[in-house]
């Protein structure tokens, strides 16, 4: 799973990266990204500013509503379900990031452990987002089993990282054809394990 992310480049960089316009909200963003919290997207041409996660209603033992929970992340072998079917179809977008954090370490003293592609300064992970009433535009982070050894140490799920090449196929393939992208990363990694505690 991924509950933290870093984007570092500001919206010109990630814009001619991914050849897209800047979108008139993409602002106000944080480099480090946790669920819940505003990151960068782009979708329908666009860099665009949306909420990580997909609102999940919750009610409480006498019926009441409590705060949405945010669904940040969409397993590959559930985008066909309910939950997420409609925008998988509909409304896939890329997520630039420059790395990933997972947990790692005895509870209560966890630590940070990055993931990033060696030679790439940004790069996607495959994402789906949707209008909603609780917090307007939202996406998130499409998963998929780990690659490699390295990678399957740190944790058993990484987000569906994208080539490039694979970026047009991801926004506007079928939905048959574009599932075959959500596969394990099969090139290098660099992973960073730090002493940073997880929870600042």
């Amino acid at each position: 799973m991924c509950n933290l992310y870093r984007m570092t480049k500001n919206v010109s960089e990630v814009a001619a990266w991914f050849a897209a316009v800047e979108g008139e909200q993409a602002t106000n963003f944080a480099a480090e990204v946790y669920p819940g919290y505003t990151g960068l997207v782009v979708a329908e041409g666009a860099v665009r500013a949306m909420t990580w996660g997909f609102p999940l209603v919750l009610k409480g033992k006498q019926g009441q509503p409590l705060k949405p929970k945010p669904v940040n992340n969409a397993r590959q072998d559930k985008l066909e379900s309910f939950f997420w079917r409609h925008s998988f179809a509909e409304r896939r977008c890329l997520i630039p990031l420059t790395g990933w954090a997972e947990a790692q370490g005895a509870k209560g003293r966890m630590t940070r452990t990055w993931l990033s592609l060696p030679a790439a300064p940004l790069f996607a992970a495959a994402g789906v987002w949707r209008q909603s009433e609780e917090w307007g535009a939202c996406y998130s982070m499409v998963m998929t089993d780990s690659a490699g050894t390295v990678a399957a140490e740190v944790h058993e799920r990484m987000p569906v990282l994208l080539a490039p090449d694979d970026y047009p196929r991801w926004l506007s393939a079928e939905p048959q054809d574009a599932l075959t992208l959500c596969r394990a990363w099969e090139g290098a990694l660099a992973i960073d394990r730090t002493s940073e505690s997880w929870r600042r």
